[in-house]
């Protein structure tokens, strides 16, 4: 019986992480962009003061909203890292302003560390500016999680994945997708006891 019980219980663990995955991907290929007050840019790394690949590629995609007049305004997200000159946001600040866009239209935050500080603070931005709605830009893998966590902290928001990505191999995507996977239940499970 006992034994019966932990298989079953095993099998619920799998086929949730199997749906999960599953919803994770098929989110991440939904792009919802809608004419909205801001552009929420999810920060990434940054290699001492230009941002990573994977970062370039968030900014490029906001800036292109932007020019295409789907905002008015650019909100970057991301703290200082040990060992980089400049914070997640000012870099892409920095990119933003060498590719054109006017500094008055971009905001930063500099004191997040992870992708629910980044909600935290630019929904703290959003209500300091008079900003009621956004469009989120991530990668397409971290686009199920970070709509979940703007819902969570009061962000009209919609969804932009990158269209590009420098997660492109099976090599690459499936690490991404585990981590997730497992970060997305571990939010959901997280939100039950907050709860109570």
């Amino acid at each position: 019986m006992l034994l019966f019980a932990v298989l079953l219980l095993a099998a619920a663990v799998l086929l949730t992480t199997v749906c999960t995955a599953v919803g994770i991907v098929q989110y991440g290929k939904r792009d919802e962009k809608r004419r909205s007050d801001a552009i929420i840019v999810l920060g990434a790394a940054v290699d001492e003061s230009e941002p990573s690949p994977v970062f370039r590629e968030r900014i490029e995609h906001g800036i292109r909203l932007y020019e295409e007049g789907y905002a008015d305004k650019l909100i970057f997200t991301g703290g200082l890292a040990e060992g980089d000159r400049l914070s997640e946001s000012a870099a892409a600040e920095e990119y933003a302003l060498a590719h054109g866009v006017e500094k008055d239209d971009i905001l930063i935050e500099e004191k997040s560390r992870i992708t629910e500080e980044n909600m935290l603070f630019a929904e703290e931005i959003m209500r300091a500016y008079g900003l009621d709605t956004a469009i989120i830009v991530s990668d397409p893998l971290h686009m199920k999680r970070a709509m979940r966590m703007a819902s969570d902290y009061g962000i009209d928001a919609v969804s932009s994945p990158t269209p590009t990505t420098m997660y492109k191999s099976a090599r690459t995507q499936l690490p991404f997708l585990l981590r997730e996977t497992v970060m997305y239940i571990g939010y959901l499970l997280a939100g039950v006891f907050r709860q109570q």
